[in-house]
């Protein structure tokens, strides 16, 4: 069941791709601000809408950051269901670095358990679960011997750490202070998280708001490969489907 609902999100995300590379390579991105004062492009509609068409046929929920958001009394009674980002990185999107993703999780029983994380301009496409493995462009990414510690962070001589670009917050850089002989590296979207599971860092300390849909594909990619992502003192996960959709600050390794 989890191979044939992760070929379908993989498909999805690469038609989403697409629609997305269209209206990036155009002069035309309709950007309009939400509610929340986020952007919205052009973009981030078409991929929500493809993505929906794709998804809809396996008879699960799907909670979009682009779409209707169910109440919570409803979605409680969710076993399974997709969480997705259609565009994550909606500022690189608009600034054209070409570091956004699209991110298609399935979640069960409020844990993450196979994620898409595809970065069209890239090219490159991470997806994965506990069942699978972990790919990226079909080649088999091999998971860490053992999940690290924070701990073990902390003993290390040396550390690259990711640090958001857009949000080095005070607490954030009051965190790495903590250790010795950081590098810092960085990353728009998602991409975040497959520094982490590509070995290129070993520590992403997220200090700043984030949503579900932010983080949740490539949690389920990061578990595949033991690897997590943690609530602030290292030892629960984040879970989803909350009440309210933001997530906790994290730290991921």
């Amino acid at each position: 069941m989890i191979k044939q609902l992760l070929a379908t999100a993989t498909e999805a995300a690469y038609a989403a791709g697409k629609a997305i590379l269209a209206v990036y390579e155009s002069d035309n991105f309709d950007t309009q601000q939400k509610a929340d004062e986020s952007p919205v492009t052009a973009a981030d509609k078409a991929a929500h809408s493809i993505i929906s068409e794709y998804l809809t046929p396996t008879h699960l929920p799907i909670l979009s950051e682009e779409g209707l958001h169910q109440d919570y009394q409803t979605r409680s009674q969710w076993e399974y269901f997709w969480l997705v980002d259609p565009l994550d990185g909606t500022k690189e999107f608009i600034s054209k670095n070409g570091e956004f993703t699209v991110n298609i999780a399935l979640i069960h029983k409020n844990k993450p358990i196979a994620g898409v994380v595809y970065a069209p301009v890239l090219g490159d496409l991470y997806y994965g679960s506990k069942e699978t493995g972990v790919y990226k462009n079909n080649i088999l990414i091999n998971p860490k011997k053992e999940p690290a510690t924070l701990q073990d962070l902390l003993n290390k001589p040396s550390i690259t750490i990711i640090a958001s670009r857009r949000n080095l917050t005070d607490e954030t850089k009051d965190f790495i202070a903590q250790f010795s002989h950081v590098s810092l590296t960085s990353m728009g979207s998602s991409l975040k998280f497959m520094l982490l599971l590509e070995g290129k860092a070993d520590l992403y300390p997220r200090l700043f708001p984030t949503m579900e849909w932010d983080t949740a594909a490539a949690h389920a990619i990061l578990n595949a490969s033991n690897r997590g992502i943690y609530h602030t003192n290292g030892n629960e996960e984040l879970t989803y489907n909350k009440v309210n959709l933001k997530n906790s600050y994290f730290l991921s390794y």
